[in-house]
């Protein structure tokens, strides 16, 4: 899609300005809409808001599609422009919502930028979200009609069969549909889980699908978010850490997520941080089954080993593979970790292990850590496109990964 002529003049002319009151547009832009619309409080991780997270993703995926817009050297939108929309299908946001989310953005536009903002400048800024918005509601269309979800019923009854306790903090839920088969996934995808916290209140939350496709249920795995300088625990993952017992009935989201388990057999680096483990797992579990023989190297950095989710169903699956290398790393107790090779002290270190030859890497956990094992990667002769990534909440890489 192109910008007219008219507007692409005028937003190469005001590109600057809008980047740099990136950030204040889009956080009036959530007060103002929340205040006219309460009932997107449903809709919208309300701790991202508070932390601002949420703001900041936004500011940055709106000016980085006005820059792809106009500028032809622009890294590719596509994939940015795909991981919105999974994120957008994962919460069933609808078509019509967009006209209200435009409504208030164009508005905090005009309140932050105040006179700049002429007739002209807001109809091209106009003209760009809407551009956007056209992408995204069609591939979310193409997206709900691939899972067999309904956009106006997007979500579905699940009953939890079976739960785990895989540390003190961390544990598993099994989840089959109440009625109807499970809909398929790919290794790598997510779910939305969203519960009523009071009779006014609901939130949403997404968990990586920590088992294989094939089964009659899915599995999560889920770490209790405990509130670290002030800020408060996290409510979902508590709630359900306190009330999703075996017989809970759950609303559950189709299956999403662009991050998925290829069929190739080139060698495979996986590369995690505390919970960030869970997809990991998931692929683990995949290649023990289906391909043995792939060559995988796995980078795992947690607290201790008692907070290491899911390690001995991973030893397991490690075990299955025919060339495999694998390296820990502990901040506390490392050296009486019961491992199957030595753990590491303190934080992960990349510089020297082992890579194989034209990786595909795969990376989760915390921002600042996949940034920093990224450029290490980088420094030592891995491809940028060959670096994917999956991130819980609002996706900053493209100020993280700078």
């Amino acid at each position: 899609m192109l910008l007219s002529p008219e507007s692409e003049a005028v937003v190469k002319a005001t590109a600057g300005v809008v980047a740099e009151n990136g950030d204040e547009i889009t956080k009036r832009f959530y007060a103002h809409m929340f205040e006219a619309r309460p009932e997107l409080k449903r809709v919208f991780n309300m701790a991202n808001q508070v932390a601002g997270d949420q703001a900041k993703a936004l500011a940055a995926s709106v000016v980085a599609y006005a820059v792809h817009l106009i500028d032809p050297f622009a890294p590719d939108f596509g994939p940015i422009m795909r991981r919105i929309a999974h994120k957008h299908v994962s919460l069933g946001i609808t078509g019509p919502q967009y006209t209200i989310v435009g409504h208030h953005l164009m508005w905090a536009v005009g309140d932050v930028l105040g006179d700049a903002v002429t007739p002209e400048v807001a109809a091209a800024w106009d003209e760009v979200y809407w551009l956007f918005a056209t992408q995204l509601i069609a591939e979310e269309a193409r997206l709900y009609t691939l899972g067999g979800s309904a956009p106006d019923q997007p979500w579905r009854k699940y009953r939890v069969i079976d739960r785990f306790d895989e540390t003190d903090e961390i544990f598993s839920l099994e989840l089959q549909p109440v009625e109807g088969p499970l809909p398929p996934h790919t290794t790598g995808q997510y779910v939305s889980i969203a519960v009523d916290l009071s009779p006014t209140e609901r939130q949403p939350r997404q968990y990586t699908i920590s088992g294989v496709p094939g089964g009659d249920a899915f599995r999560v795995t889920i770490k209790r978010v405990r509130g670290e300088d002030g800020a408060p625990d996290g409510r979902v993952s508590n709630w359900l850490g306190d009330h999703a017992q075996v017989g809970t009935v759950l609303d559950v989201s189709q299956p999403a997520g662009d991050v998925i388990l290829d069929n190739t057999e080139q060698p495979l680096v996986l590369i995690s941080a505390g919970i960030g483990i869970t997809p990991v797992a998931a692929i683990m579990e995949d290649l023990a089954q289906r391909q043995p023989r792939r060559p995988v190297r796995l980078f795992h950095a947690d607290r201790a080993h008692e907070s290491q989710a899911l390690y001995q169903r991973m030893l397991g699956q490690v075990l299955q593979m025919k060339d495999y290398e694998g390296q820990l790393w502990y901040e506390q107790g490392a050296e009486d970790a019961p491992t199957r090779r030595p753990a590491l002290p303190g934080r992960m270190d990349l510089t020297k292990v082992d890579l194989p030859e034209n990786p595909r890497v795969f990376m989760c956990g915390p921002l600042p850590f996949m940034s920093a094992a990224r450029k290490t990667l980088i420094d030592r002769g891995v491809p940028a496109d060959q670096i994917e990534y999956e991130v819980f909440g609002p996706d900053l890489w493209a100020r993280q990964a700078q």
